[in-house]
């Protein structure tokens, strides 16, 4: 005997649920949705402008879970709220899809070789590789940070030192940042910026 409530059915006494199929991203639609995007993120995600960082090449489950944590309003950016408040998840697939399959923008030529060594022991020091790995190019989703805007990166350092920033791996990234000196963070960044 089958019996179905919604989404469920009961099916020889043991309760199945059904799960609609995923559909893949449409990385053409993304496009599209992205020419939203381009005053702040730049053409082709690279962007030209402070504090707002360049999208090319970021993985495409952060980008995901970055524009669910600004929808749900677990992330905060007046900028952001009524743009994405307009997506919906197939939107989110597509712009994470799109984004990530941009070829990332490349570090300028390193200016201050000296800062990045400290930069660099930074990173060693908070094993910051353990998750955005070797390279800093991200996995899964966890963030690219090599060749993002280094104002950028302090920025985003300050915001997790100091609580402003939340969602995802809040908690982490906290742990990580409070303790890091002014010119910790801002070697950090100068290196990361430069790969």
């Amino acid at each position: 005997m089958l019996r179905q409530f919604g989404s469920r059915a009961l099916l020889g006494g043991a309760l199945v649920l059904a799960v609609a199929p995923t559909r893949a991203a449409d990385i053409a639609a993304g496009k599209e949705k992205a020419e939203m995007c381009v005053g702040c993120h730049g053409e082709n995600g690279i962007s030209q402008m402070e504090n707002i960082p360049s999208l090319a090449g970021q993985l495409d489950q952060f980008v995901q879970w970055q524009l669910v944590f600004f929808r749900a309003g677990a992330r905060k950016n007046e900028q952001m709220q009524p743009i994405v408040e307009q997506l919906n998840n197939e939107d989110i697939r597509n712009l994470g899809a799109y984004f990530a399959s941009l070829t990332p923008p490349k570090g300028p030529k390193d200016d201050d070789p000296d800062l990045s060594a400290k930069g660099k022991q930074a990173a060693a020091g908070r094993r910051c590789a353990s998750c955005h790995t070797d390279t800093y190019v991200g996995t899964k989703a966890v963030a690219r940070l090599a060749g993002q805007r280094e104002e950028y990166l302090v920025k985003a350092l300050h915001d997790y030192k100091s609580g402003v920033r939340s969602g995802g791996a809040q908690a982490v990234m906290a742990d990580v940042a409070y303790p890091l000196s002014e010119e910790e963070i801002t070697a950090l960044a100068h290196y990361l910026a430069h790969l």
